[in-house]
Formats: C-alpha cells, sequence, structure tokens
C-alpha cells in the first residue's frame, strides 16, 4: 500500500489537524487544475472546480486506504463537476490543452524538451476526446490502471485497450508529423 504525503496530510486532516489538508491540497491542485482545464477552457473556472472536488472531499471525510484511492478520487470528481458544469451550460468542449509547467531553466536542452513537450501536446490534440483522457491521466496525471479505472468508471480491460489505442493513435499522429517520441 502507497501511504505518500497526500494520503498522510489527508489522514492527518481527519484526525483534527486542519492545516495538513493544506499540504494535500498544494501537492494535487496544480495536477488538477490542469485536468480541470482541458474540459472547461478556463484557468479561473477550473481552479474552482477543483477547490469544489476539495470541498466535496472535505464534506464526505472519505477514509482511503492508500495514496492512490485517493489521487483517483480526486480526478473523479474533478471530472464530473467539469462535466456537470459542461452539462449545465451546454458546451461540449474537447480536451485540449496539456501544458506542463513552465521550464524554469531555459538551456538549449530545456528548450529542445519543451518544444518536444509541445508538439506532444498538439499531437495529443488532434486525438479523440476519449483518448486525450486517457493519455493525460496516465502520462499527466501520473495515475495506474486501477485509479484511471476508478476515474472513468471502465474495467481494467476497457482502460488496458483504450490506453493501447490511444498510444498507437499518438504515435500514427506523431509519425506524421515527423516527431520522434519514444516515450509512450
Amino acid at each position: 500500500m502507497s501511504k505518500g504525503r497526500g494520503w498522510v496530510g489527508y489522514r492527518r486532516f481527519l484526525m483534527g489537524d486542519n492545516a495538513a489538508l493544506e499540504e494535500t491540497v498544494r501537492l494535487y491542485s496544480d495536477a488538477l487544475v490542469r485536468f480541470a482545464h482541458c474540459y472547461v477552457k478556463d484557468s479561473a473556472l477550473a481552479e474552482d472546480l477543483m477547490e469544489d472536488a476539495f470541498v466535496t472531499l472535505i464534506l464526505k471525510r472519505i477514509q482511503f486506504e492508500e495514496e492512490e484511492q485517493l489521487r483517483a478520487y480526486l480526478y473523479k470528481t474533478v471530472r464530473s463537476k467539469c462535466l456537470d458544469y459542461l452539462r449545465k451550460n451546454k458546451r461540449l468542449v474537447p480536451l485540449t490543452d496539456f501544458s506542463d509547467k513552465l521550464i524554469a531553466e531555459h538551456t538549449e536542452r530545456a528548450l529542445l524538451e519543451q518544444e518536444r513537450a509541445q508538439e506532444v501536446r498538439r499531437a495529443l490534440e488532434k486525438l479523440p476526446g476519449h483518448y486525450q483522457e486517457v493519455l493525460q491521466l496516465t502520462y499527466y496525471g501520473n495515475l495506474g490502471i486501477p485509479e484511471i479505472c476508478e476515474a472513468l468508471g471502465k474495467s481494467q480491460k476497457q482502460v488496458y485497450n483504450l490506453l493501447s489505442r490511444a498510444k498507437a493513435a499518438l504515435g500514427k499522429v506523431l509519425k506524421k508529423e515527423g516527431v520522434v517520441y519514444e516515450n509512450l
């Protein structure tokens, strides 16, 4: 069982240490905002939806056995809140923005890596939404198959198949654009 910093902070919060929740929020907030932004295309709204997910977590006070369950719950909750928002506002927006944190050092190597990451993000934008979603959860959310299953409400076989097809589709787009990327 994995008991990382986010899980430990949340457990301390459940035992009455309200300040401990801040560590969990800091640990996950950036990734959850980027994930929400892929749906709603609005940074302020994405941040609000991420905060709503934490409010839901605080109100429900769910007991998690391990870090991965907490992380999957947060991604699933953010996804649900994004979809609810989009349904309510009748705007269906495909996933597109997979921006990483800005690279602090602008060395030649860092710039090349940044350019390659942008090429991969542009290629991701050309994929169907469900492929973008599973790849983002895998590579940007660092979720494992069980957590992705929980976040998407799919079986392991469905996630494995979806991930395999998504990687193949991304590989084809990258190859077509002449981008060499071996980390798929």
